[in-house]
């Protein structure tokens, strides 16, 4: 399974690829992680918070609705185990991404300077 999701993450994201040891680590460390065939999401919830750590939609798949589903799977169930909030960062030119976000009730609360390679990270929270 693993190795599949290091494919997907490949073609969601060829620059900078994930391998299955690192999917494998993430899960080692107490990260939860759902995969369809063509989508994946990882997050860690800590107490009552958590953090959305990637999303990611096979680029023939996008705008299709994967990503939105895969959010709402996520949070249905960090509310079953009393998680709040959900954090996260995403690029600032990373506009379908903070498109996403914001359209399912995601609201920026702070930026992170020259995060990304220079470009500045957009942190969000959503109360749940």
């Amino acid at each position: 399974m693993l190795s599949n999701l290091a494919n997907l993450h490949q073609k969601c994201f060829p620059h900078k690829p994930w391998s299955a040891n690192d999917f494998a680590d993430l899960k080692n460390s107490g990260c939860e992680i759902i995969a369809s065939q063509n989508g994946f999401i990882v997050w860690r919830a800590v107490a009552d918070e958590a953090e959305l750590i990637t999303i990611g939609v096979a680029p023939d798949a996008r705008r299709g609705g994967i990503a939105a589903a895969m959010l709402g799977i996520m949070e249905n169930e960090l509310k079953k185990n009393g998680v709040k909030s959900i954090f996260l960062e995403v690029a600032q030119d990373n506009t379908p991404a903070r498109t996403l976000y914001e359209q399912n009730g995601y609201k920026q609360v702070g930026v992170r300077p020259k995060y990304y390679d220079g470009v500045d990270a957009i942190m969000m929270k959503k109360e749940i």
